[in-house]
């Protein structure tokens, strides 16, 4: 059973910022971010937020245009309740203080929204409390890694956890420091794909895992079945219960 929920990415000061980027936003605006495994928020290091806002604009313009309102490759919200569900959580985290850095402009009639990052966003916001499954991304500064994998932690366990970085050392720690039912490595969703590794979710965000012989383990009905020879020594366990069945009772609890 995969639940969704909110999957969170870590661009920290050693990660390539044109191509962290270019796939955190196709991993998060492909079918205008209704996807269950799109990136939903994203700790950039302090080292590397400007360049990350600056490359977000350009990328932005690059796959869908000055105006997104006009781009064949965006499609709307699937309907009315959804689009008023994330117009309502944009609109909640503006009244909280946030700002909208690029985007933010709806068409109701089409249920569209365009593409919006915001920062400065609350984090007991509906946007940060929700998952978002919609065309906004909120995106913060950090400092110190263990503050962000503590707001991680704090929080319900992702379906997805993706991390952008060249540092060996720093993917170690995050990995030993999160749970999630699948992490992703200098991309976004493509872990979906590959039938090898075991897709699904944590606690919250799903039960058991699906793909390959994952799949197969999940979806079938397991019999278990046990042929005891005869005679058996269990019979040497069985009352009428003397000094040397205690003795072997013994040795079997504490070495079985």
């Amino acid at each position: 059973m995969e639940l969704g929920g909110k999957s969170p990415t870590i661009v920290d000061e050693t990660a390539n910022i044109a191509s962290s980027v270019k796939r955190i936003v196709w991993g998060k605006f492909t079918n205008s971010g209704q996807v269950c495994i799109a990136p939903d928020y994203v700790f950039v290091h302090e080292s590397k937020y400007e360049a990350f806002k600056s490359a977000l604009k350009k990328q932005l313009e690059n796959f869908y245009g000055v105006d997104a309102n006009h781009s064949p490759d965006l499609p709307n919200v699937v309907n009315k309740r959804h689009f008023e569900r994330v117009s309502a959580y944009l609109h909640d985290a503006i009244a909280k203080g946030a700002n909208i850095l690029f985007g933010g402009k709806t068409d109701a009639d089409r249920n569209f929204m365009e593409p919006t990052i915001m920062e400065n966003v609350d984090k007991n916001s509906a946007l940060m409390t929700n998952e978002i499954f919609g065309p906004i991304l909120p995106i913060f500064k950090y400092k110190n890694i263990e503050d962000t994998l503590t707001y991680i932690r704090e929080n319900e366990k992702p379906l997805a956890l993706y991390i952008y970085s060249t540092s060996k050392k720093n993917v170690d720690y995050i990995l030993k420091n999160t749970r999630a039912g699948g992490t992703c490595i200098n991309n976004s969703g493509v872990q979906f794909f590959n039938n090898n590794l075991p897709f699904g979710g944590s606690n919250n965000s799903g039960i058991g895992k699906s793909h390959g012989k994952y799949g197969f383990e999940a979806f079938s009905d397991a019999r278990g079945i046990l042929k005891q020879h005869v005679p058996g020594a269990l019979e040497l366990l069985m009352p009428p219960y003397n000094n040397l069945k205690e003795k072997l009772i013994n040795l079997t609890i504490k070495w079985f």
